[in-house]
């Protein structure tokens, strides 16, 4: 009888701690599922407004930038004067991200996307220090002629595109661009297709600049955080839908 009876306590106790055990698990479970989130995106133009955005080096967006039709529209003037230029920059400076957008250019026309721009003084647009996406009229624009790294969607006079993923002018493209500094690499996926690989800071990325019109240039793809610019380059372009995932 005093073996039964200790045999049963056994199993009891054997039992409880078995049960803890799963408790314990699944409380770590939980945790682990609580502290692993996932990126999530956050809309930098809603098409209604320019709200987070701003001439480079400048005040509030206005003329030449328009609102039509849920996209920003850039009419280059008739006139303007020297040196004056009318690059928008984010409000907000960003480091490792996923930036989607869709640009459409006009026939001819050209513009690029920017990241990791720098806003001083010093530097007359978002150029000078911000690796640039190309936006381009691969078909009308003479800059296309120049190689392919300055064809739509390369990494502007360093990585060209593996192949042509690019619409033609008039019609809208979307363009997925990921930096991540934690991972060294950066893609540039256009209308579905990647096209771009290249890291974005060390040896391999200098070697890159230095190969480059930006050889010497003082800043150039200096500043792991920076601002999203997009460019005036004298030629109507619009852009909408722009949302970006921090990593």
């Amino acid at each position: 009888m005093k073996r039964l009876a200790l045999l049963v306590a056994l199993i009891v106790a054997f039992s409880c701690k078995e049960k803890a055990k799963e408790n314990t698990t699944e409380e770590v479970a939980e945790e682990n599922t609580e502290a692993v989130e996932e990126p999530t995106w956050t809309v930098l133009f809603d098409g209604s407004s320019f709200d987070g955005w701003h001439l480079y080096n400048g005040g509030e967006i206005g003329e030449p930038w328009k609102l039509e039709d849920g996209a920003m529209v850039y009419y280059p003037p008739q006139e303007r004067k020297k040196g004056e230029v009318y690059d928008i920059v984010t409000d907000k400076d960003y480091t490792n991200f996923v930036l989607s957008l869709e640009w459409k250019i006009s026939e001819g026309g050209n513009s690029g996307i920017f990241y990791g721009v720098f806003e001083d003084e010093k530097y007359r647009a978002p150029y000078a220090t911000g690796p640039e996406i190309q936006v381009l009229d691969d078909e009308r624009h003479p800059d296309a002629k120049n190689g392919t790294t300055h064809q739509a969607g390369a990494l502007y006079d360093m990585i060209a595109p593996s192949e042509k993923a690019v619409k033609p002018a008039g019609e809208w493209n979307t363009v997925e661009l990921t930096i991540n500094h934690k991972t060294n690499e950066g893609s540039v996926v256009l209308n579905g297709k990647k096209i771009v690989e290249f890291p974005v800071h060390g040896p391999e990325w200098d070697e890159m600049v230095s190969n480059s019109k930006f050889n010497g240039w003082e800043g150039f793809g200096a500043y792991k955080s920076g601002k999203i610019g997009l460019q005036d380059h004298g030629d109507v372009v619009a852009y909408r839908n722009i949302k970006i995932k921090e990593l």
